[in-house]
């Protein structure tokens, strides 16, 4: 074969190989993009927020992240926010969810305060914001709480996480943004908890699928069923 037939078909094979090899990396990148699914929005804190500290475009940016992987109760938008002021300090980069914002005019300070001055010790108050209604709950209400999870592969189950917990206080809560709020009512609460379950509801903020909160009747005590659970499937 001459050297310039031997060049041609180097370069033939060449532009063969690159062909074969972008169209496995466009492959690849499809499959990955079927499996964490379409992207979406959320709001989180451009600097350092502290709480009381009034929101809007100035503090607030947007990154988009898988959809799934994004708080249930994120926000898409900052003027979703416009008017609410941060319940609790947010440290630059967090997601700004619906827990950590209220609307100043629900709850007046003498009340806040209130809530603090009603602990015991080694209680603390979770900020907790879940689906219910909340004319049908009040200081005092006594409430179960079901988490529900969702796995990557789909898969996933509702439990009780936590049993007869009094709520110290009850306001209606922003709606979620990032096209995952759908209509359902939602309600703020300050809850009456230990530390460990402070702990493990806010990380039940962050990555479950729903909170779902059910009033107890008056005078309903009986315990004994947190941590149940039951599969997709009704396993």
């Amino acid at each position: 074969m001459s050297r310039g037939r031997r060049a041609l078909a180097l370069t033939v094979l060449s532009l063969v190989l690159g062909v074969l090899a972008a169209s496995d990396v466009a492959g690849r990148e499809a499959a990955l993009d079927r499996r964490i699914g379409p992207a979406t929005a959320v709001v989180v804190a451009r600097v350092d927020l502290p709480a009381g500290a009034v929101l809007g475009p100035r503090v607030l940016a947007v990154r988009r992240l898988p959809a799934r992987y994004a708080p249930r109760s994120s926000f898409g938008r900052p003027g979703q926010l416009a008017g609410l002021v941060t319940a609790a300090p947010v440290p630059a980069g967090a997601d700004v969810t619906a827990a950590l914002v209220r609307d100043p005019a629900a709850v007046p300070a003498e009340a806040a305060r209130g809530v603090a001055g009603a602990l015991r010790a080694g209680q603390r108050v979770a900020e907790v914001v879940a689906r219910g209604d909340a004319q049908l709950i009040g200081p005092g209400s006594r409430i179960d709480l079901l988490v529900t999870r969702e796995a990557a592969d789909g898969s996933g189950g509702t439990t009780l996480a936590l049993e007869d917990a009094e709520v110290l206080a009850a306001a209606p809560a922003p709606g979620g943004g990032g096209g995952r709020d759908d209509g359902a009512p939602r309600v703020a609460l300050s809850l009456r908890v230990s530390l460990r379950e402070a702990v493990a509801l806010a990380a039940a903020q962050n990555f479950a699928k729903e909170l779902r909160v059910l009033v107890r009747s008056d005078g309903d005590r009986r315990r004994g069923a947190e941590g149940l659970t039951v599969r997709d499937g009704g396993g």
